[in-house]
């Protein structure tokens, strides 16, 4: 069992601020620039098995006392919640399950749910995928627009409809969702609910290509955009994501698949979702913004560093 304060001391190592940017500004929208530099992490020395084990132990505890340093700083306010997850799909182990059954604003995140149930219909013969319905999903996925997404579900009969098909026919996997209103104008989508532990055994089950139209909705979330899973975050470069951010004034979140690669070409998926919820609108939303999709990629970073510890090949990096 390892001792607090070696996690500390760890989480420490993990987190601490580097000297330089490694990012270019011009490629962030005005509103959301990463408010602190990064850089790869010193290359750790090879990991045993007995380390990775450890590893695997305290990857939970290093994010609940991350989580409280933010608290302690400041840069998590007492009015907001937070839910994260990460689940390795090359092991088949949950890593990470912080408030995972917490119902918690989606957003944008609830898009990838209406992908999901329009290629439902589109397998069972009552919609058809042409290029107009090709061009409208990407849109919602890669540009978050919120037009297209409310097309779809228009497509599909109504909130109450999307609600309803997942439930009744993937309700083992979203057993937490509530869709209940159109994207409003402006974008002040607060009524739309899902959990952490929905958005995970989503991606797990669209990896498998286990869900309706799985190839799509996986090259409709790994079409470039701006994330806080990779962008800006301490991975490297030839890392690869699926993913969907979910952005209100009371709402930051990511959730995606990570795709990590060793130097001799294998291959490492995992899961990562991190959400935080505030009670109240920010007061200066962008701010707001930019300060807690800094959070999410410090635990992107971390969670990778770990996991590549895992599987043997952060030495390389």
């Amino acid at each position: 069992m390892i001792g607090a304060t070696a996690v500390l001391c760890l989480a420490a190592s993990l987190l601490a601020p580097p000297a330089r940017a490694l990012y270019d500004i011009a490629y962030y929208p005005a509103d959301e620039v990463p408010g602190f530099q990064l850089r790869p992490a010193p290359a750790p020395r090879p990991a045993t098995e007995a380390d990775r084990a450890a590893q695997r132990r305290s990857l939970e505890a290093m994010v609940e006392q991350h989580v409280s340093q933010l608290r302690r700083e400041g840069r998590l306010a007492k009015d907001e919640n937070t839910a994260w997850s990460v689940y390795d799909f090359t092991s088949g182990e949950k890593l990470v399950e912080i408030n995972a059954d917490l119902k918690l604003q989606a957003a944008s995140l609830i898009k990838p749910f209406v992908a999901l149930a329009f290629m439902h219909q589109v397998r069972e013969g009552r919609l058809a995928y042409d290029d107009d319905a090709r061009r409208r999903l990407e849109r919602m996925i890669q540009h978050s627009d919120n037009n297209a997404t409310n097309w779809a579900m228009r497509k599909l009969g109504g909130p109450r409809a999307v609600q309803d098909l997942l439930r009744r026919r993937y309700g083992s996997v979203l057993s937490k969702v509530e869709v209940v209103e159109y994207i409003p104008r402006g974008g002040r989508t607060y009524r739309n609910k899902a959990s952490a532990g929905d958005y995970s055994r989503f991606l797990l089950a669209l990896w498998r290509g286990e869900l309706p139209g799985s190839a799509e909705i996986k090259r409709l979330m790994a079409l470039p955009k701006r994330d806080r899973l990779l962008t800006g975050a301490d991975l490297p470069e030839d890392t690869e994501v699926l993913s969907k951010t979910g952005s209100t004034s009371r709402l930051c979140g990511d959730m995606g698949v990570v795709l990590a690669k060793a130097p001799d070409g294998r291959e490492y998926a995992y899961a990562l979702i991190g959400i935080i919820e505030k009670r109240r609108a920010a007061r200066h939303y962008y701010r707001w913004l930019r300060a807690r999709g800094d959070v999410i990629r410090e635990m992107s970073g971390m969670v990778y560093r770990i996991i590549a510890g895992m599987h043997g090949f952060a030495e390389a990096r």
